[in-house]
């Protein structure tokens, strides 16, 4: 495992098993596959009405709290509820969160933040940053903080290598993760002839060459998956690296193509919607 250190001192694993679209079961299986396998980082939300289910994966582990780095994200629809930290915990049955972002720049986003910021004081919460906001949108959280955000969690894959953002990020010490790190499964970007030619020459998927080239770049990665083999073979990449000149023929592959963008209608549907977070089993 590799791992960064945020721009608070924590230390974050580099890989990480992602829990976007699984049901309570399969994120509770996901969960406990991965930590077998050696990874340490989990990544869900409330929206992703599984938190219990992780929270369960976690316990059923048998590792010790402090040997996992939990993220989640609050959802608009909560930003002005006070309680809005102490159920989130409630729900993943911990006492605190190693990371805990901003899921989206709907809403009162600005209020979100400031529940974050409380949380982070009362060490609740361990580090705090944001989840697909633009570098304006990012500008406007670093003029009204008292505590920086350490982590953009955003789109990022071999064909949106978002490198302007990365520019930014990098001046002002907020680490990139990133998710769709396989291109919402895109069969075009993972057989692009690079990564074939690369698979064979290291004895890796073409899926393990992509993720390989995101931590060789920064990102941290969260690809998410129920199969535990595909669990498996996604943390197998810490055993060989990518040559400079690989790296820069990968980097000349990206098209800043990105396959999510939120739209005004998109964000204000977003602030509106209450996730069933209640009713998770």
């Amino acid at each position: 495992m590799e791992y960064v250190t945020l721009n608070n001192g924590i230390k974050m694993p580099m890989m990480g098993i992602g829990t976007f679209l699984l049901s309570p079961d399969e994120a509770e299986s996901s969960v406990i596959s991965a930590l077998e396998c050696g990874y340490r980082l989990i990544d869900t939300a409330n929206a992703y009405v599984n938190e219990r289910a992780v929270g369960r994966g976690m316990k059923r582990s048998g590792l010790k709290r402090e040997e996992i780095f939990l993220e989640t994200k609050l959802w608009p629809s909560f930003y002005e509820q006070d309680n809005a930290v102490a159920k989130t915990l409630e729900r993943l049955d911990t006492d605190y969160i190693d990371l805990l972002l901003i899921h989206q720049p709907a809403g009162n986003y600005i209020a979100g933040y400031k529940l974050m910021e409380k949380a982070y004081k009362e060490n609740k919460v361990k580090a705090i940053g944001l989840s697909n906001f633009t570098v304006e949108q990012i500008e406007e959280i670093m003029n009204i903080c008292e505590i920086k955000p350490t982590v953009l969690q955003t789109e990022v894959h071999p064909y949106s290598q978002e490198k302007e953002l990365k520019k930014f990020l990098d001046k002002e010490g907020i680490t990139i993760q990133a998710w769709y790190p396989l291109g919402h499964g895109d069969k075009k970007l993972i057989e692009e002839p690079l990564f074939s030619e690369l698979g064979q020459k290291y004895g890796k998927s073409n899926a393990q060459i992509i993720l390989r080239w995101h931590i060789q770049d920064g990102n941290i990665v969260i690809p998410g998956s129920k199969s535990p083999a595909h669990i498996k073979d996604n943390f197998d990449i810490f055993d060989f690296s990518l040559t400079d000149e690989e790296m820069a023929k990968i980097a000349a592959l990206d098209k800043q193509k990105r396959y999510y963008t939120s739209t005004p209608e998109m964000l204000k549907g977003y602030a509106e919607m209450v996730p069933p977070v209640d009713e998770q089993k």
